[in-house]
């Protein structure tokens, strides 16, 4: 049995830099490199691809970027591969990847694990009366379905590369399953060994999101240098789960404590309960510690047992939205800019009603540059020029191609100082809305290479969970004398999304610096900077969308806030329908911390 493992991680997304995977080959001692394409929007794309050619619905990304250029050095390099290109197609991926290996003659195995997709069973599932996870609203109809995949796990991938394949290709699974998978193969894991599982499962999800983890999106943008030539992460696994991370010499980019833990709180919520379909991890004691320049150890996951239910993610559609984006520049640019909006709007509206439609469903005016982001915290309004980000929803594309033609049409009635780089007016587009929820492990049959994956039908795990147990609240503060110093003097953080979910992770710079984040950083407080975002007719209804969770392990918090995005993905309208730049909001935040803290940072300045 293999003591440890190297695994590069060379996708975050479909549309991820090429790249990486020229970079990753130059490391010859690589076991495995990862390849993560699919989110939940990705499937709906790719389904209503395969639906115009059943040759399509997988990420060519794959094919024409990495197999095609790097598969006859992947192969010299004795490096296998384990990607979800398939998407809703693995069987066609597989296919055109085993017939390139085939001309070129090398002695390749190509292995394809489908059952995610649950669509053949659409009716049967709808009449199981499914809510969804998060609202509790009823299942959709069945004619507005476009797909319907299960989360699966890393044992079937595990099982295929003891079969010897060299390439492993999958339709949807959880994204750490792709780098799980490979240590069950190396290390012969068991379900058992639940300590085991978590490690590999979050070093899996430190790769999943590649340059994220080496100096991408991270707080300290400045000392991430070259991102031109940014390196893409390598995580060396050991058979006990401890991992360390860091990348290749002479690459950009940056490996420390503070990407890794940015990384690490990325799109989760509970941190004592990531839900995995192999086991639920629990994330809260996790130790990261820097030990040399760009190379990091992680260790102290600790897993429990996972349910009997695998997490389905259906995407339908629900009416159309259309937007566009130009900008306005002069003196009065912000007040122009509402007054184009506003007409625009009034002329839509106008339009509608004496062609019959009702009214937009909902619409967006976002001024960037002109703090829109900010709500109530917004400083600046004076700027010179600004971008109009302006958009709407219909239940009827007709409505929104009404109000997309008035983005054009008022164009020589507009004040002045209107520009704009487009190449043609923006068309109506389908609002894709997720649907998650949850399905009995027995309902869904893995399939290896259209074989049965006999370990599929799993029960439910004999030995109950201990009961969780919340960390302490941190000490706290007894000094009387405090003064305010903004969050980014004291902390990292990283916010992102899942479904109409954001996430917020606020990482101490210094673990004595957690007790004032902590009473400073409040439930309250954080929804007070978004509460322009989040649902909710008062402060107190806004308030229930805000939990908060803590790390002690690397002096962590993090925020889970509900029904904050518009709908998330291409079901919002916002800007930022990710929330990509929360983290960015909440920075801005003051944290009273003792006089001696803000000597030391030398912190005087302007509070947000």
């Amino acid at each position: 049995m293999n003591k440890s493992i190297r695994i590069g991680g060379a996708s975050g997304f479909w549309g991820d830099s090429y790249r990486a995977t020229e970079q990753l080959i130059q490391d010859t001692t690589l076991d495995f490199i990862v390849y993560d394409y699919l989110a939940e929007i990705t499937m709906s794309i790719m389904a209503r691809a395969r639906a115009k050619s059943p040759s399509a619905g997988y990420a060519t990304d794959f094919i024409d970027a990495v197999i095609k250029p790097y598969i006859k050095r992947i192969s010299t390099n004795n490096t296998r591969l384990i990607s979800n290109a398939g998407g809703v197609n693995p069987e066609k991926c597989a296919e055109v990847i085993s017939e390139l290996v085939k001309d070129l003659q090398l002695n390749l195995k190509v292995s394809c694990i489908t059952g995610d997709d649950l669509m053949g069973s659409a009716q049967e599932i709808k009449n199981m009366n499914c809510k969804e996870m998060f609202s509790d609203i009823k299942f959709p109809e069945l004619d507005k379905v476009a797909s319907m995949n299960a989360y699966l796990g890393a044992f079937a991938i595990s099982k295929a590369l003891d079969k010897g394949a060299d390439i492993v290709i999958t339709g949807r699974c959880v994204d750490s399953a792709v780098t799980l998978g490979a240590c069950i193969h190396a290390f012969n894991w068991t379900k058992s060994d639940l300590d085991q599982l978590a490690g590999g499962s979050l070093a899996g999800h430190i790769l999943e999101c590649g340059a994220q983890a080496t100096g991408g999106n991270f707080t300290d943008w400045e000392l991430s240098k070259d991102i031109h030539n940014i390196g893409y992460p390598i995580a060396e696994i050991s058979n006990d789960g401890i991992f360390e991370i860091s990348k290749l010499p002479n690459t950009g980019g940056l490996v420390n404590v503070g990407t890794v833990s940015e990384q690490m709180l990325y799109e989760i919520g509970d941190p004592k309960k990531y839900m995995l379909p192999d086991v639920i991890c629990d994330f809260s004691e996790v130790s990261i510690t820097e030990i040399s320049q760009n190379k990091v150890r992680v260790s102290g996951a600790k897993g429990l047992h996972p349910s009997n239910t695998y997490k389905v993610c259906a995407t339908y559609a629900d009416g159309y939205r259309g937007g566009t984006i130009m900008t306005m520049y002069g003196d009065d640019s912000v007040k122009k800019a509402d007054y184009l909006s506003e007409s625009i709007f009034k002329a839509s509206r106008n339009t509608l009603q004496k062609v019959g439609l009702e009214d937009f469903t909902e619409t967006s005016i976002e001024l960037i540059g002109a703090e829109s982001q900010y709500g109530e915290f917004a400083r600046n309004q004076s700027v010179r020029e600004v971008a109009i980000k302006i958009a709407a929803k219909h239940r009827d594309a007709a409505g929104i191609g009404i109000f997309l033609k008035e983005c054009v049409g008022l164009g020589l009635a507009t004040p002045p100082g209107l520009s704009g780089f487009q190449g043609g007016r923006a068309r109506p587009s389908p609002v894709i809305r997720l649907f998650s929820f949850e399905i009995p492990k027995s309902f869904v049959n893995t399939y290896i290479d259209g074989q049965i994956f006999e370990d599929s039908q799993v029960e439910q795990s004999q030995q109950s969970n201990k009961q969780k147990v919340l960390p302490d609240a941190p000490p706290k503060i007894n000094d009387k004398l405090l003064v305010p110093l903004k969050l980014k003097k004291l902390a990292y953080a990283r916010s992102g999304d899942k479904g109409n979910s954001a996430n917020i992770g606020i990482i101490c710079r210094r673990p004595e610096y957690l007790s004032y984040v902590y009473y400073s950083l409040t439930e309250r407080a954080v929804m007070e900077r978004l509460s322009h975002f989040i649902s909710g007719d008062s402060l107190e209804e806004k308030l229930k969308h805000v939990s908060r969770f803590l790390l002690p392990g690397i002096s962590a918090i993090n925020f889970l806030i509900t029904d904050v995005l518009g709908g998330g993905g291409i079901a919002s309208i916002r800007n930022d329908a990710q929330g990509k730049g929360f983290a960015q909001l909440l920075l801005d935040s003051p944290i009273m911390v003792s006089q001696w803290i803000a000597d030391e940072i030398d912190g005087n300045e302007d509070i947000g």
